[in-house]
């Protein structure tokens, strides 16, 4: 038995009701990152381009792609943090590596131009969904600052944190 929120369209009014059949409430999304796996994810991120000499801004989103934690290290470009939020939100928008999703963006390709959809998407390497050990996508992580093979290379150090 659940509880469910529905919307009914009645004489052009919209109307919510609610059906009362049990304890738990329907959910888009059962599985969503934590506040302490974000910062996991992150913490691992930023200890992997402590190690490789890259300042760069992190992003972690949850499963609805809002921003769950973020660190712009010192020095790290003022320009990056709205790339590192937009790689990750990109990612979990589409469950996919923003850089995967960048090749199908290009011209003659499937998907052209969708970049300019959702506010702003970010079709390059940085942004990878994150999974649970069961793997469900949770969130995603977004980074930039580095080139972006560095950029990829250190969200997907943050992203295997949880699977490790």
């Amino acid at each position: 038995m659940t509880n469910c929120f529905t919307l009914l369209l009645s004489n052009g009014l919209l109307v919510l009701t609610l059906l009362m059949t049990g304890t738990s409430v329907c959910a888009q999304n059962a599985y969503d990152i934590t506040q302490e796996e974000a910062l996991e994810a992150m913490m691992a991120a930023k200890k992997h381009a402590e190690d490789t000499d890259v300042l760069v801004n992190i992003a972690v989103v949850d499963a609805g792609a809002n921003l769950k934690a973020f660190v712009r290290m010192d020095g790290s470009y003022l320009g990056s943090i709205d790339v590192a939020i937009k790689k990750a939100k990109t990612s979990r928008y589409f469950d996919i590596d923003s850089g995967e999703l960048g090749t199908l963006t290009q011209p003659g390709g499937i998907i052209y131009n969708i970049e300019h959809s959702n506010g702003g998407l970010m079709t390059f390497p940085g942004g990878v969904p994150i999974k649970d050990k069961e793997g469900n996508i949770i969130g995603a992580i977004g980074v930039s600052g580095g080139t972006i093979e560095q950029d990829r290379e250190i969200a997907t150090a943050g992203a295997a944190a949880l699977i490790d």
